[in-house]
């Protein structure tokens, strides 16, 4: 145990709590060695038991990974992307300062899946384009994205370098209103063709975000079912108290309240 002011914290804690700020900061970068036990032992005075836990309680934490025979190393972790910032991919990774991709898998008119009809508000026997794209980071496969668009907005894609970028931005500069993105967020076991591409086995759990994206007019423009791997990527939501329904008062509340007349 040590003592913090009257506090008593388990030696192993300590440890932990060291480690973790020293990743945190970049003292110990991504990819580098973590102090071997002997090393930990001897700097604060703690036997491997204690240690060791620290160590376990950090591989839980997806901070470090260890394998039999090796040295622990920090591992890289999962690249935040908010929410809020629906808009690119490309742009987002980019801000992060790393390096985005893209691989086109299929690009085509179809009458998509009734499900897909509904989310874009058209009728079942109506066509639309389709493109499916595997994307990067720093080359290693991050996210499978679908996209559905309506058919006056998808005939863009094919006059467009898919591979070059982002599809948003391509598509805002020509004047296509993607203003407005709602969006779902669940967990699903990845497919044949998500295992394939992302380089997971099938089954693996993946994060998926739908999204569906209108005007300001409120017309739907597209409809996409994104697929993370976990590893590789996160999602990140701001909120903010002045803004939400929960905590914001009513005006009929306001009313009854004389505060609005």
């Amino acid at each position: 145990m040590h003592l913090y002011g009257h506090v008593r914290v388990p030696i192993h804690t300590v440890v932990a709590d060291a480690l973790r700020e020293q990743i945190s900061s970049g003292e110990l970068a991504v990819g580098s060695p973590v102090p071997s036990e002997s090393e930990l032992c001897a700097r604060f005075g703690a036997s491997r038991g204690p240690v060791r836990q620290a160590l376990a309680q950090l591989r839980h934490e997806g901070l470090i990974e260890t394998s039999q025979g090796r040295v622990p190393t920090v591992r890289d972790r999962p690249l935040a992307h908010s929410i809020d910032d629906f808009f690119s991919f490309t742009a987002w990774v980019q801000a992060s300062g790393r390096t985005p991709g893209q691989r086109t898998i299929e690009l085509a008119w179809r009458v998509p899946p009734a499900s897909v009809a509904a989310h874009l508000q058209i009728a079942e026997t109506d066509r639309a384009v389709v493109i499916v794209r595997q994307r990067s980071i720093d080359g290693l496969p991050a996210m499978l994205e679908r996209s559905w668009y309506v058919d006056e907005v998808g005939r863009e894609l094919f006059s467009i370098d898919t591979d070059a970028g982002s599809i948003f931005g391509a598509l805002i500069e020509r004047g296509v209103e993607l203003d407005l993105g709602t969006h779902s967020i669940d967990a699903v076991t990845a497919d044949d063709t998500d295992a394939t591409q992302l380089d997971v086995p099938v089954g693996s759990p993946l994060l998926r975000v739908e999204r569906t994206t209108s005007s300001y007019s409120g017309r739907v423009l597209e409809y996409a079912d994104d697929r993370y791997r976990t590893d590789r990527a996160k999602l990140g939501i701001r909120n903010s108290r002045s803004t939400s329904a929960v905590s914001r008062p009513s005006v009929a509340r306001l009313a009854s309240e004389g505060i609005l007349s």
